[in-house]
């Protein structure tokens, strides 16, 4: 059958955040870096169906194109590693050690901002032909998104920040459950209709990413964005790397490992006992 039961969909897991763990770091940079780009240009497209449709819902729909494209093909975001690479340590791999999960945590995040950032600058210039002109109705919008979403949460001060933060738990709940999804199915047609459900439900509840805001955000300050570099750091991208962090791993990794790896004892049946 296509479907892996989850004790051994889980495995898969420990066994691929070992394997992240261990991988070069030329290899690490450069799935890294792809996956930032494509879920950058995914992005794009999901904003760009918003604007010319306006119905956000549609985007949401689109928007998985870009995740299951980058997954099939082997690529790596932050939010996955933050959940697959500590399950490597929890189980107790051989060489497995904390610097290890930090070293490739720490890859990872470059590669995808350099990605990320290299389609905010491309589009950047397809938005205001060259920088010679305003930017367009969807250059617009992004520069509103990088506003809204930096010193929108900033006016309301520990609250926003509170809000911010478990935005971007209960974004890496669904986006590592996508990831979970790739290991689901050994079909393709499995495995993307598997990652397409958690990937829409983010993206429709608009929910903290860490990678799509290495786009959105330098995508806004290039087309004049009214916010500053600190702005975007302190009233975003930490906080929501933290979320991503705590909620991947918390309500997707740890939960998953638990149960289905080191399973609690069974309880006896009152018949044996008789």
């Amino acid at each position: 059958m296509a479907y892996l039961v989850p004790s051994e969909f889980v495995t898969k897991m420990v066994d691929a955040g070992e394997s992240k763990i261990f991988m070069s770091t030329r290899d690490t940079v450069i799935r890294a870096y792809m996956a930032g780009a494509i879920l950058a240009l995914a992005a794009v497209f999901a904003v760009s169906v918003n604007v010319q449709t306006g119905y956000p819902i549609i985007g949401a729909i689109l928007f998985p194109v870009g995740f299951c494209m980058l997954y099939l093909l082997g690529f790596d975001l932050l939010t996955g590693v933050f959940v697959l690479t500590p399950l490597a340590l929890i189980d107790k791999r051989p060489g497995v050690t904390m610097s290890g999960v930090l070293r490739n945590w720490g890859l990872v995040f470059t590669g995808n901002f350099l990605g990320a950032f290299t389609v905010a600058f491309l589009m950047a210039i397809v938005f205001t032909y060259g920088f010679t002109s305003p930017p367009d109705k969807v250059g617009k919008v992004i520069a509103g998104i990088g506003e809204a979403r930096t010193l929108g949460y900033a006016s309301h001060g520990a609250a926003g920040m509170l809000t911010l933060f478990v935005r971007g738990m209960l974004c890496n709940w669904m986006v590592s459950t996508g990831v979970v999804g790739a290991m689901i199915s050994t079909s393709v047609p499995g495995k993307v209709i598997a990652m397409w459900m958690p990937i829409m439900v983010f993206f429709a509840m608009v929910f903290e990413h860490s990678v799509v805001n290495m786009f959105l955000f330098p995508s806004a300050l290039l087309m004049g964005g009214n916010f500053s570099i600190m702005d975007y750091l302190i009233w975003n991208e930490i906080p929501t790397v933290l979320g991503n962090l705590v909620g991947g791993l918390m309500f997707t990794g740890l939960t998953l490992y638990a149960t289905h790896v080191r399973t609690g004892a069974k309880r006896v049946r009152a018949a044996a006992l008789a």
